[in-house]
């Protein structure tokens, strides 16, 4: 008798959120149509146009006919796989460790993950100058050993990956708490090595979060722009990345060609997003026959 008046009172609030007034569901619908076409949809249409009106010859030459941005193409194709990589590698250890130990100093070690998203990327950058410049602290021993961070790409991947850093962490923490140590401790019980663990039961455990963390740390990665801005010194054909080609041609009055190199960003950016809606198709089509095959072996025991 309970269930059947919970379900009723589940039905009764289904049904009332239909029955809100017809206004109230255009007014509603009409704001979330203007937000994503005034903030996204348009700008993004008018960046195309802006990069192709003059062509696609034209197009083509803005983006590889000129030495420096291609340059800035290649070092964002560089700078940002290696953050991407490390952070992954972090995000792992990270979420294992604050998931599967406790410790002295682990409250604090989950707040510290946050700094990145806290402070500005500019005082990231400032913080690394000071740091790793040649006049900063660190700045005469690095010297010393002939290793230089600040003005060259070494420095673009350490800010990048800074700013990017909380991503996989963050994204694998919650799941990892929500999905809990049993299966890994009853793996561990029959034997298994730390390397069966991880491939066999953590991984395919979290590969949603982790695939979605990746997505958004390339994303962040690709799309840096204050703490690049201050570690590289802009140095054209040396140490800009794409969004700081942007910037650079757009204040020289070349808009075609920064155009194109936003085109080119935005385009890099939507085939990651592609990658990502084909793999999950991938993985869920392989999941599907996996209980497909179990149900069928069932069936015939």
């Amino acid at each position: 008798m309970q269930g059947s008046t919970h379900h009723h009172s589940l039905r009764t609030d289904a049904t009332g959120m239909h029955q809100e007034p017809f206004w109230v569901r255009c007014v509603l619908i009409g704001m979330a149509y203007v937000i994503v076409l005034g903030l996204i949809f348009i700008p993004l249409i008018y960046v195309f146009y802006q990069a192709l009106a003059p062509g696609v010859s034209v197009f083509l030459d803005n983006l590889f006919g000129d030495p420096d941005t291609r340059h800035a193409i290649w070092m964002t194709l560089t700078v940002a796989p290696i953050a991407v990589l490390l952070n992954t590698i972090f995000g792992l250890a990270a979420a294992w460790t604050l998931t599967r130990f406790r410790f002295p100093g682990r409250g604090t070690l989950l707040t510290l993950l946050d700094v990145p998203f806290a402070i500005s990327p500019v005082v990231a950058g400032l913080m690394f100058v000071l740091l790793f410049g040649m006049q900063g602290y660190l700045g005469p021993f690095l010297r010393d050993y002939g290793i230089q961070l600040i003005f060259s790409w070494p420095g673009l991947v350490l800010a990048t990956t800074f700013v990017t850093l909380p991503f996989i962490a963050r994204e694998l923490i919650p799941l990892m708490q929500a999905i809990g140590p049993d299966e890994e401790l009853a793996a561990v019980s029959l034997g298994a090595s730390p390397w069966q663990l991880f491939w066999q039961i953590t991984l395919p455990n979290i590969r949603w979060g982790l695939l979605y963390g990746i997505i958004q740390c390339n994303a962040r990665a690709m799309g840096e722009f204050g703490a690049v801005f201050v570690v590289s010194g802009h140095i054209a054909g040396e140490t800009d990345t794409m969004p700081l080609r942007v910037e650079k041609l757009f204040q020289e009055y070349n808009n075609p060609g920064s155009f194109a190199v936003a085109v080119l960003l935005t385009l890099m950016a939507l085939s990651t997003l592609l990658a990502k809606v084909l793999l999950e198709h991938y993985l869920a089509a392989q999941d599907a026959a996996r209980l497909e095959e179990a149900s069928s072996v069932e069936g015939t025991t």
